[in-house]
C-alpha cells in the first residue's frame, strides 16, 4: 500500500523506516516487516533519510514522519553511517522518541556499546529473521502504545 495511504488500517499498522544502501537488504527487510502487518517506507541512504524525516537539506518534510513508530538503519553505509544517522535523529526534539535500531553484518563489540549508549533500542546482525521483527514490534507498541508496551521483555 502507498505511503500516502489513508483510513483505518494504515492508521493502525505501525510505521518503519528502513535505511540500507543495500537493495537486497531493503527489500528483505521490508518483506520481513510488510508480512508482519507493517507499513514500511525505504531510504537507500541516510541523507534521504533525514529528508523523509524532514531534517534533510532539501527539508523534504511531510506528515510521515509523525506517523514513524520505528527507524532500522544499517550500519555501514557510504556517505552517512547508521551511527551518524542515530545521532541526528536523538538530537532533534522532535524526533528523539522514535526508537532506532541498527542493524549491521558486523559483530564488533565496541560499536554495538557506541550506538547503544548514544541511544538505539538495539543492535541486531544481519541477516534479519522473524523472531527480530518480533522483537521490533514490541519497541514500535512501546512508543505507540506505552501499557501495551510494558507486555515486552527486554531493553
Amino acid at each position: 500500500m502507498a505511503s500516502s495511504s489513508r483510513g483505518r488500517e494504515s492508521d493502525e499498522r505501525p510505521h518503519v523506516l528502513a535505511v540500507d544502501d543495500s537493495l537486497v537488504d531493503r527489500r528483505l527487510i521490508e518483506k520481513l516487516l510488510t508480512s508482519s502487518a507493517c507499513k514500511v517506507t525505504t531510504a537507500e541512504n541516510g541523507q534521504r533519510a533525514l529528508e523523509v524525516l524532514g531534517l534533510g537539506d532539501g527539508q523534504h518534510a511531510n506528515n510521515c514522519v509523525s506517523e514513524i513508530n520505528l527507524i532500522i538503519t544499517d550500519y555501514c553505509m557510504p556517505g552517512m553511517t547508521g551511527y551518524e544517522l542515530l545521532k541526528k535523529v536523538k538530537e532533534s526534539s522532535r524526533l528523539r522518541e522514535i526508537p532506532v535500531v541498527i542493524v549491521s553484518s558486523e559483530n564488533v563489540p565496541t560499536r554495538i556499546k557506541e550506538c547503544l549508549e548514544e541511544g538505539a533500542q538495539e543492535f541486531m546482525l544481519k541477516p534479519l529473521n522473524q523472531s527480530d521483527v518480533m522483537k521490533l514490534r514490541c519497541y514500535m507498541m512501546k512508543l505507540s502504545y506505552p501499557s501495551k508496551g510494558q507486555l515486552c521483555i527486554g531493553r
